[in-house]
């Protein structure tokens, strides 16, 4: 069985990517801190909209 592909559940899996992928730049540490939560807020507020796991 296919599971549908929630857009909500996209949208949080590439915003986890992106703040994982702002640790690894090669910029300042408060810089990447920043963005990773940045990142990391808009993740939590997906899944908390739609319950998203």
């Amino acid at each position: 069985m296919k599971r549908a592909l929630i857009p909500s559940a996209i949208r949080a899996f590439a915003h986890r990517r992106m703040a994982l992928s702002a640790l690894r730049e090669n910029s300042s540490l408060s810089g990447r801190l920043a963005r990773y939560n940045a990142h990391m807020a808009i993740v939590r507020t997906l899944e908390a909209q739609r319950g998203v796991q």
